[in-house]
């Protein structure tokens, strides 16, 4: 009987149904998109960071402090820059400092930026020639000294600069006939406008010149160009006197009848005169064989011509 129950119990199968995960959604993936853009962002940064100067650094940095006042006032600190709003420089490859205006590699452009600066600084040096005339015909105006004289003193403005000469008259003559002396009233002139000049930044030019007449031993001996280049020193010394300094002198030259006032009439007293020009940037380059004369250094000025013998000379009648 035993056998027989065992043989009608009933076999229970268990079957195990196998199904996939349940779905979660694709965010991780934008979680890893986001994080590999922000590493790329990351090292972006850190290469700009690197290739970029201090001079940048520094004018962005100011941007960003006070972004309206150099947009809008051209702040301080921002750098001279090309852009629409003056607030750095675009060139983010220099090494030094920020991009300057008209900045280029560029040879047309880099050579119209050259052109463009010097005629800039030729219009502001002629500004201050033409403020320069403008004060020496007031102080002329206005000194009772230099007013009773204003017949004796011309001003003109040449290409070289402003040329004040001071001009002989028959019977008023500024040195010692045939001679270097300078004469009282002479002094008085010289000294004004010397220290009128003190506060000038371009060098002078300092001239002599004689009439035709010839002097005393003729060419070979003590001439007209000794006489004038004496004269030239001597008025060197006068305006040295009043508070010149020496190095401001760009030449000292004698000039003797080379260069005559009246053409039609070489003996003729305004012949006879002192030349200061006050040389404009080009005219000193020019004039002094392109040497630099900014800023000025101190210097003796030497005069082209020789002086001729300290001993005094005699003229010949009615020189002058």
């Amino acid at each position: 009987m035993a056998g027989d129950a065992k043989k009608l119990q009933p076999i229970i199968v268990k079957k195990i149904k196998k199904s996939g995960h349940a779905a979660h959604g694709g965010a991780w993936k934008i979680a890893y998109a986001d994080f590999v853009t922000a590493m790329m962002a990351f090292f972006l940064l850190m290469w700009l960071l690197g290739s970029t100067s201090e001079g940048d650094k520094k004018g962005l940095s100011d941007y960003f402090n006070a972004p309206l006042k150099v947009s809008m006032q051209g702040g301080s600190g921002a750098g001279a820059s090309n852009s629409i709003l003056p607030g750095g420089g675009k060139d983010l490859t220099e090494k030094t400092g920020q991009t300057m205006r008209g900045q280029s590699d560029d040879p047309m452009k880099r050579r119209m930026a050259e052109e463009s600066s010097k005629a800039e600084a030729a219009r502001q040096d002629a500004q201050r020639i033409e403020n320069l005339r403008t004060r020496i015909e007031a102080l002329i105006t206005n000194s009772p000294k230099l007013n009773e004289y204003r017949s004796q003193i011309q001003l003109e403005t040449t290409p070289d600069g402003l040329q004040i000469q001071i001009v002989d008259d028959q019977n008023r003559p500024m040195f010692d006939s045939g001679s270097a002396l300078v004469k009282p009233y002479m002094r008085e002139i010289l000294r004004e406008i010397g220290a009128a000049l003190n506060g000038v930044e371009n060098r002078i030019s300092l001239a002599g010149h004689t009439d035709s007449k010839p002097y005393g031993n003729g060419d070979r001996g003590y001439s007209n160009w000794e006489l004038s280049a004496d004269r030239a020193n001597a008025s060197r010394r006068e305006l040295v006197a009043a508070g010149m300094p020496d190095e401001k002198l760009g030449r000292v030259v004698g000039l003797a009848a080379s260069r005559l006032l009246d053409t039609q009439n070489p003996g003729a007293p305004v012949n006879r005169r002192i030349t200061l020009t006050v040389m404009t940037r080009e005219a000193e380059s020019r004039l002094m064989g392109g040497a630099t004369i900014a800023p000025i250094a101190p210097s003796p000025a030497a005069p082209v011509f020789e002086t001729g013998p300290k001993t005094e000379t005699l003229p010949l009648p009615g020189k002058r």
